[in-house]
This record gives C-alpha cells, structure tokens and sequence, in this order.
C-alpha cells in the first residue's frame, strides 16, 4: 500500500530542502531513501513487492448466472464439486428460510502465493451438486435486522456475507469499511489514489493526490473489494467528478493541509457495502496509543495462473502523539532542526506494520462511541511518511482541524452537515 505518487515524493524533497539545509551528497541520499521507501520511478507502473500496489488489473466481468459445473480445483484438492460464487451456494442445505432470510454464509479460504486457492477467484467457492443454487441467495439487509447500529462510521466487522480465512496481508473483509473509496483514471480505471466517502455526493481526499487531475480526468468508485473480480454479490458503484475543492492552506512544499473535497455529478446509492465516515469536531484528534485503521488496496499473487487479487487492505496503527512523532523524525534523514507541521497528526512507528504500501489520501478511521457500535471516524488522511515497514511514524493530514472548514465547504455548496456528524 504506497502512500504517494512520485510528485509528491518531489513536495517531499523540496521540504527538505527548505528545513535542513542539506549538501549536495545529503540531498542524493534522502533521494535514493524516498526511491527505496516508495520502490517506483516517476512513469514506471511496477509491483512493489508483497501488499504492495501498483496498478488495477481491470477483471473482465464474468456472469455470476454460469457456474462451472463439475469443476476441478486447480489445485488438485477437491474435484466433482461446481465452482461458482458464494451467494449461489446454499452454505448448509437446511440454513435456508422459507422467506430466504439468514445472515450469511460462513467462511471463505483466500490463499496466497504458492498455496493455490480451489477455486479461481477469491469470491468463489467448491460447491456440491445439491448445494448449488441457480439463483443468488441475499442475506437479511443490515437495515431490517435488529439492534442494527445506524448512521455514519459503522464498520461492518469481519466483513458482510462470509468471514476470510486463509488471509495473511491484512485483508479487510468485503464491505467491512463501507466508505473507504478508490479514484481511478477515467480513461483506463487504473487507480491512483484513495478516499472516504462524507456524503452520497462528497468524498474526503488528499490534496496532492488531486493536483495533476482535472474533475474529468478520474472517476469514483465505491463498494469495491477484490479489483480482479466483477462477482461480489453487491456491485460497486461508480461517479464521475464535479468539482474539486482544495485547502486554500495548502503548501505544497511541506504538504501542510492536505485536505480535499471531490463532489460528485451525483449521489452515490448507500447501500449495507457503500456508506459514510463520521468525522471528528473541530480540535477533536484522537488519544495517543488509540488503535486507528488506515484502508486501502494491496496487491498480491494470485492463483496457479500469476494472476492479482486486488483485495482491500486494512491496516492496524496506534496514534502517536505531536511532540513524540517530531523528535522521532527529527532523528531521520529529516535532522534534528525538522519542524512537523501542526496540521499533521500521526500514527505507526510499530516495526513491520505501516502503510508505506498504502495509497495517498486513504482514510485513517479511529474507533468511537460503545465498542458494541463498531463506529468510527475519520481522524486522519494517509499524506507522507519517511520510513516503511520501521518504528518511525508516518504523517496524516488532521481531520480534525479542519472540520470547520470542511462544514463551510458543505454549506455553500447546498450539502448539510448531518451525514458525517454522530
């Protein structure tokens, strides 16, 4: 999951410049540690390693109404089995109500690398003769089952339908961040950012991940899962771009206010896989050590075949406190006269957990309210970091200073406030 493109890696490089008056040498290895941290070179699309992410493999859409019968498994464990999507296999022939209502379907084995899955893709499953079903079996809807938590931030644990096994890259499950969104190219659906949805209409972003991209050149996508499948039982959902708002505070040479808002042609259908973040009150950041979770895609082999699996990723991170996250990158190739600026907040700093894999204006949501809820709130938007995978935080823009001007935004723009507040 990498955090940003190879012009922000530049922003990066200019604010060294501006606070640590490095010679020349210095300059040429911070260079080749941001190279070595982010593993790209600017026009070069290529995998950076495992979770990493480089590019969207666009799947081509397979009907979920054709199951292949008497499927042998790649490979080789089961066989005389029809591998077809989980919805269209009844998970026990006696788990069906007569007004089809349950809750879901049990597990299902993602693999990875050389342990081969059964079935080709990461939604189907090997499913006996008797169990197969021509028809999709749906779930009760969140909204008809009851004590169900509503509004904004409600984090559908686990994920919705089937709970992963099998999964070792921190996977989220399927709808489990229900407003964690993907900004792709128009003209190729190639990904290139991430963002939160705060409205049907509006989506919380970073400001350098929107500096190259005119509001016709990229489109929204939410309710996505694994990228390499068209066959989850709920479809995401795509909107073209509007208008693009930026942070009048923006700086670009420390990334100083990275806040952006995208509003969308038109709403997106709010759905149990598709929902909004809640956002923190003005000042509000989170306690230091509060574990927060930053989403976004990874990418990972896939398969007998070397395919992608595209799945979202969720990554487990502690809020590191200003004064603590400063003079912990004050000991970085930074030095000690580097300055943090105050409209950055931070998280990480836990060896081997980081998401120096992640994308540019993901969301970072931390937990709210009775743990019973599972609701969060959006306190921080994936910006910069100087380390990957080390005990060095990384940098996210603080949501929380900026809700004021997020409210404004809102209003002139004939949006209320309600959708995002708890």
């Amino acid at each position: 999951m990498g955090r940003t493109s190879y012009g922000l890696r530049l922003v990066i490089l200019a604010a060294l410049l501006a606070c640590g008056n490095a010679a020349p040498q210095q300059v040429s290895n911070v260079d080749r540690n941001i190279q070595d941290i982010f593993n790209t070179s600017p026009g070069v699309n290529q995998p950076s390693g495992p979770g990493g992410f480089a590019q969207v493999v666009t799947p081509v859409p397979i009907d979920p109404s054709s199951p292949v019968i008497n499927f042998n498994s790649i490979s080789g464990k089961q066989a005389n089995c029809n591998c077809v999507p989980y919805y269209m296999c009844d998970p026990s022939t006696n788990s069906i109500t007569e007004d089809g209502s349950f809750d879901g379907f049990g597990l299902i084995d993602v693999r990875f690398g050389d342990d081969d899955p059964v079935c080709p893709t990461s939604v189907d499953v090997c499913c006996a003769g008797n169990r197969t079903r021509s028809e999709v079996l749906n779930p009760t809807p969140l909204d008809q089952r009851p004590n169900q938590p509503r509004g904004c931030g409600i984090r559908n644990l686990g994920g919705l339908d089937f709970k992963l096994t099998g999964a070792t890259q921190n996977e989220a499950g399927f709808g489990e961040f229900p407003w964690t969104v993907a900004l792709l190219h128009a003209d190729n659906s190639s990904y290139f950012c991430g963002g939160s949805l705060i409205h049907p209409q509006v989506v919380l972003t970073a400001v350098h991940c929107l500096q190259p991209h005119a509001p016709g050149s990229f489109v929204v996508r939410a309710g996505e899962w694994d990228a390499q499948t068209t066959k989850e039982r709920l479809p995401y959902q795509e909107r073209a771009v509007q208008r693009i708002i930026t942070h009048p505070q923006f700086n670009v040479r420390n990334v100083a206010n990275d806040f952006a808002l995208v509003i969308l042609t038109q709403e997106f259908t709010l759905d149990d896989h598709i929902n909004v973040v809640c956002l923190p009150a003005q000042g509000a950041s989170p306690a230091a050590r509060t574990t927060c979770f930053s989403t976004g895609w990874g990418k990972d082999v896939f398969g007998a075949a070397g395919k992608f699996s595209v799945i979202m990723k969720r990554v487990p991170l502690p809020v590191v406190d200003f004064n603590t996250c400063q003079t912990q990158l004050r000991g970085t190739r930074l030095g000690p006269k580097f300055g943090l600026d105050r409209s950055f907040m931070c998280a990480g700093g836990q060896r081997g957990v980081d998401t120096c894999q992640g994308d540019g204006g993901a969301p970072l949501a931390c937990p709210i309210g009775l743990a019973t809820d599972n609701r969060y709130q959006q306190s921080g938007i994936v910006a910069w970091g100087i380390g990957c995978n080390d005990n060095i935080p990384a940098a996210y823009a603080n949501v929380a200073l900026a809700r004021t001007w997020i409210d404004q935004q809102m209003l002139a723009n004939g949006f209320g406030t309600s959708t995002y507040s708890t």
